[in-house]
């Protein structure tokens, strides 16, 4: 499954992948990656998220469990194992057809969700959000099914983002402000685990360039902090320091009450070809 909390660099070189501390080396890849979620007012953190790569190939993902429905962290933890696994079956190490992999996991992730609540005789099926970020050949990939978000920020500005599968964002737009927060943004058209068959985004591959950050987040962060405040922090700061700092400001600005805040960031660099091991 992914990895707990904490900081990673992978730096690019000929030879397969090399560990040495908390550097990770992959071939033509160097990117630095730190993860973390806390739990923010609930009493249960119902997010999970993870990474996991192979000599060709990455993935990144958050999952936030719905809280309206019964066991929403049984339904995040499924979706981590159920990717993790798949990413390990087929990366290898390159995966044939990243758009095709990201689909079809999010549809065995609904799947299994569906056979859960079967095997334990549950009125309601375990729902959750998911994202999932892919690097391979230069390339990231990216899909998503609800309202966990990816930003990909680029020279200070946001390069590429996902769209909400919520009411909120389907409907707003023209909407007065009444209206719009009548349809609250927590009020998903689409998820995994639910009765009605999934509606699954993948947007198109984007080319990256050195110094892009992309940040993949629960709604617990996304609903609390500015997108200002994301860009300006994730262009200024390190990879770590500023998924940080994100975090304690959406949880400082969620108050007692406010949601569990995930986060997965991953700023892409040029590699080291003059290193050796």
């Amino acid at each position: 499954a992914g990895k707990q909390p904490g900081a990673s660099t992978m730096v690019g070189k000929n030879q397969g992948i090399i560990k040495t501390d908390n550097i990770i080396i992959i071939k033509n890849m160097k990117f630095s990656v730190f993860q973390t979620s806390q739990i923010g007012g609930r009493k249960k953190n119902e997010d999970r998220m993870g990474y996991s790569y192979s000599k060709a190939a990455a993935i990144f993902l958050v999952a936030d469990g719905l809280g309206g429905h019964p066991a929403g962290e049984v339904a995040s933890q499924i979706s981590l194992q159920v990717v993790m696994a798949l990413f390990r079956e087929q990366a290898q190490p390159r995966i044939a057809d990243v758009a095709q992999f990201m689909h079809t996991a999010m549809l065995q992730v609904h799947q299994n969700l569906l056979d859960y609540a079967a095997t334990h005789a549950m009125a309601d099926t375990p729902s959750t959000t998911l994202v999932i970020a892919m690097i391979q050949d230069g390339k990231l990939y990216f899909g998503h099914c609800g309202d966990s978000r990816l930003y990909l920020i680029r020279d200070a500005a946001i390069m590429a983002q996902t769209r909400d599968h919520s009411l909120l964002a389907r409907d707003g737009a023209g909407s007065t402000e009444a209206e719009i927060w009548s349809h609250s943004r927590h009020t998903l058209y689409s998820c995994l685990g639910a009765s009605s068959a999934p509606i699954i985004e993948l947007a198109e591959p984007v080319t990256l360039q050195f110094g892009d950050r992309f940040l993949l987040c629960s709604d617990g962060l996304w609903g609390s902090v500015d997108d200002s405040d994301i860009i300006h922090t994730l262009h200024t700061s390190e990879v770590a320091d500023g998924t940080l700092s994100l975090v304690k400001l959406a949880l400082r600005n969620g108050g007692p009450h406010g949601d569990n805040v995930t986060a997965v960031s991953v700023n892409w660099e040029e590699p080291d070809n003059h290193a050796s091991y």
